[in-house]
């Protein structure tokens, strides 16, 4: 199976740091969501594409292991890509990096499933093949080293 990264870069605002100077810990989780965006638009089966089908994607669980700060100005790559994904639940893995040093800022996972507009729960695999059939290829082998 081909490995489906993307990877999104972005800079640290001034606005997004604290008075310490520290970029604050929620604007991460706020990161994830652009580069899960952008992924999703990059590969064809966006949120808006979604949606014109009446089918929504909240998001279930988050988790955040904060790994080094980052500050104003600061490029940010975040590397996301699919790490599972049932027809029904789709779970993100982000590694975000310091653009110029390299070092690793943020681990984080985002696990998402698939609701009609009455909030019942769709099986994308049955209502949706063309959109199963792009989601299950983006599903990356994860590196256990």
């Amino acid at each position: 199976m081909e490995t489906r990264t993307y990877d999104y870069i972005r800079k640290v605002n001034y606005y997004e740091t604290d008075k310490m100077g520290i970029t604050h810990h929620s604007n991460y989780v706020r990161w994830m969501e652009e580069a899960r965006t952008a992924f999703l638009n990059h590969f064809g089966c966006g949120y808006a594409k979604f949606e014109e089908y009446g089918v929504i994607s909240p998001v279930l669980s988050v988790n955040c292991e904060y790994k080094h700060t980052t500050t104003f100005e600061d490029e940010i790559i975040i590397h996301v890509a699919v790490e599972k994904y049932t027809g029904v639940k789709l779970t993100f893995r982000y590694i975000m990096e310091n653009f110029k040093t390299g070092s690793t800022v943020m681990l984080g996972k985002s696990e998402h499933c698939f609701l009609d507009e009455k909030h019942i729960p769709v099986i994308v695999r049955k209502r949706f093949p063309k959109f199963d059939a792009i989601l299950k290829g983006l599903v990356a082998k994860i590196d256990e080293n």
